[in-house]
């Protein structure tokens, strides 16, 4: 199962180094805010403030009925839309779109990420060129408020709560899809609309169904 932070991301983003640094994603979560504080005392080259606790490259457009709660950090490039709702602790990177009635909090979005319509990403990690359909959200509560286990070859304890979904580079959920807390999908992989998942998804696969994942097949 591939669940370590390199084998589901590529960083070619200089200043996240530091905080891809750890072997497991989730690991990540908990050091969101405070490295998004440091970088704000060290204004990355290339970005301004856009206000006291949130700084954005450039060609930046940030829709006027958009919000934009800080600390925050947005890339390059990326688009924010009417509606869409950050609130803390969120780092965006270049070429991202943000769309309507989209809500993001202590999350990091990589470069060409796309979260357009309806969706919920909280305390989760999206790779490069990943993309969430229209009303699909990754879930980051358990109903009895326990702690997340990642099941994969093994269980592993985050200690954390609150924890959403990991979506390797070029993943691809579908609409109306449910993501459990601590679902891990592999790079490549796509999730058919309306699917509810758990638990860790190889690379390089196609979710019809929980009961149903089969491997994408090269032409």
């Amino acid at each position: 199962m591939q669940i370590r932070t390199r084998e589901l991301f590529e960083l070619d983003t200089p200043y996240l180094t530091d905080l891809f640094d750890e072997e497991y994603p989730w690991q990540i979560i908990p050091k969101i805010g405070n490295a998004i504080n440091e970088l704000l005392k060290s204004e990355p080259r290339g970005f301004t403030y856009y206000k006291s606790d949130v700084i954005i490259g450039k060609n930046v457009k940030i829709s006027p009925l958009a919000t934009v709660i800080g600390p925050a950090i947005i890339g390059s490039d990326t688009e924010i839309r009417t509606g869409a709702y950050i609130r803390g602790n969120v780092i965006i990177g270049r070429k991202c779109v943000i769309g309507n009635s989209s809500e993001l909090k202590n999350c990091v979005l990589l470069n060409n990420v796309q979260v357009p319509h309806y969706n919920y990403i909280g305390d989760s990690i999206l790779g490069n060129n990943s993309h969430m359909g229209a009303g699909s959200v990754l879930s980051n509560l358990k109903s009895d408020h326990k702690c997340v286990i990642i099941h994969a070859d093994g269980d592993f304890e985050t200690g954390l709560r609150k924890l959403g979904s990991f979506l390797g580079d070029g993943a691809d959920i579908g609409c109306g899809c449910v993501l459990s807390p601590g679902t891990v999908i592999g790079r490549g992989t796509r999730v058919y609309p309306l699917t509810s998942v758990r638990g860790v998804i190889p690379h390089g696969c196609i979710v019809k169904s929980a009961k149903e994942i089969v491997a994408i097949e090269e032409r």
